[in-house]
């Protein structure tokens, strides 16, 4: 059943609405209208106690920092674009840069801080659809971009995302979900002993700005290999150069089985005191699997302060820089061509 209240109003004066999912069995989702954010992820522990799994605010007046971009909605395109610039029919498009030189989560004023519509709410199917048009230009990006996104709160527990879309001019279009997991919950301390599996034979190397030296190599041999299962904390403090870059994990890894436009397990995480798992599936051909490294004294939900690693992140994704790369994943989206991206976090309790 989904049900609304208000959470609060901006200064322009327009109303935020929060959007509660619930399922039969009474787990819930949570999401706002203002930057299509995630608020709230509340499913059952191996004792049938409703767990919050991810981090966020309790006011609609942190979200409207939200340095950490908990729960948000990236857009058009997540990660980072190198310099802030890439080549598109020729023409040289320059967008805002608010990481150094660069452009990370489409910033500094990305989707996750825009007032989208609530366009449909379907009780059958438990969802709400947002929607918005990013103006031709919004942060250098070319094209009026019409999208939306569907959040949809499953009886099986599975938060589905869906994002459709169409522009009017040749564009970037990479979305995604910054949601940080906490499968202990919400304020409960680091992730560093819970378990992950990435199904993913290479990953992404960076330079110590985090860009892409520009291939893929393989996992093997190396602490980025999640192919079997392993706590997040195992190897986050090992001497090798791309942890250092990064401050801990912070990179992408492509994943296994991709076809474009099947949807397929890509990673699975668990948590051994609460025996919440939780499996993503998507249609993405990319995940960036980030620890959490510079999160730090961050006041959040229920009173909790929000430190080093108290979350992780599983964006789907093409490749960081992919436009700017041949060899990657195209991000580019064609004039008049439908948008399509779906991913699914999906959970249960194994004891």
């Amino acid at each position: 059943m989904v049900t609304e209240r208000s959470f609060g109003t901006l200064p322009s004066g327009e109303e935020v609405k929060c959007f509660h999912l619930e399922n039969a069995s009474g787990a819930y989702a949570e999401v706002l209208s203002f930057g299509a954010v995630i608020t709230k992820i509340c499913v059952p522990d191996c004792q049938g106690n409703l767990t919050d799994v991810v981090l966020g605010y309790d006011t609609l007046e942190s979200y409207m920092k939200n340095g950490c971009f908990f729960g948000a909605c990236i857009g058009r395109s997540g990660n980072r674009i190198e310099g802030g610039r890439f080549k598109l029919d020729g023409q040289e498009v320059i967008l805002a840069q608010n990481e150094g030189n660069n452009n990370l989560h489409s910033g500094p004023d990305g989707f996750e801080k825009k007032l989208w519509t609530a366009k449909h709410i379907d009780q059958e199917n438990n969802s709400v659809t947002f929607s918005r048009i990013s103006p031709d230009g919004e942060n250098g990006f070319p094209g009026e971009f019409d999208i939306s996104v569907t959040y949809e709160f499953t009886e099986k527990n599975a938060v589905r995302i869906v994002y459709t879309g169409v522009c009017d001019k040749t564009t970037v279009a990479n979305m995604t979900n910054h949601s940080y997991f906490n499968l202990a919950g919400e304020g409960s301390g680091n992730v560093l002993d819970q378990y992950l599996t990435i199904h993913a034979q290479t990953y992404t190397p960076v330079r110590e700005d985090s860009i892409p030296l520009g291939e893929n190599v393989p996992v093997e041999g190396t602490p980025m290999d999640f192919r079997k299962e392993k706590q997040i904390g195992k190897d986050i403090e090992a001497e090798f150069e791309q942890l250092k870059f990064t401050g801990g994990f912070d990179h992408n890894y492509v994943t296994d089985g991709y076809t474009q436009a099947e949807i397929r397990e890509i990673a699975c995480a668990r948590c051994e005191k609460t025996g919440i798992v939780m499996e993503v599936l998507s249609d993405c051909p990319c995940v960036q699997f980030y620890a959490g490294n510079f999160v730090e004294q961050e006041a959040g939900k229920n009173g909790h302060i929000y430190d080093k690693r108290d979350g992780f992140c599983l964006e789907t994704q093409v490749e960081p820089n992919a436009v700017n790369v041949e060899e990657f994943h195209s991000p580019v989206l064609e004039k008049g061509e439908r948008y399509y991206s779906e991913t699914v976090y999906h959970f249960s309790v194994r004891a």
